[in-house]
């Protein structure tokens, strides 16, 4: 069954933290400071933190299980 998993486009992203800050998992980190960082293991794919990004760079991808 495809799950969807969280994209950061790493070149546009401004390390807001808004997409940090609204990730029900904690899958979201900036850990350089530079841009957000997605953790594919602990992202459900809800689509939270693509709604809150205001850059709007942030997209879902389908993956296989």
């Amino acid at each position: 069954m495809p799950k969807r998993k969280a994209i950061v486009s790493i070149r546009e992203c401004v390390s807001c933290g808004c997409c940090m800050k609204i990730c029900p998992k904690g899958a979201i980190t900036i850990p350089t400071g530079i841009h957000a960082v997605i953790d594919k293991e602990l992202c459900v794919g809800c689509g939270k933190c693509a709604k809150e990004c205001p850059a709007s760079i942030i997209t879902l991808e389908v993956t296989e299980a």
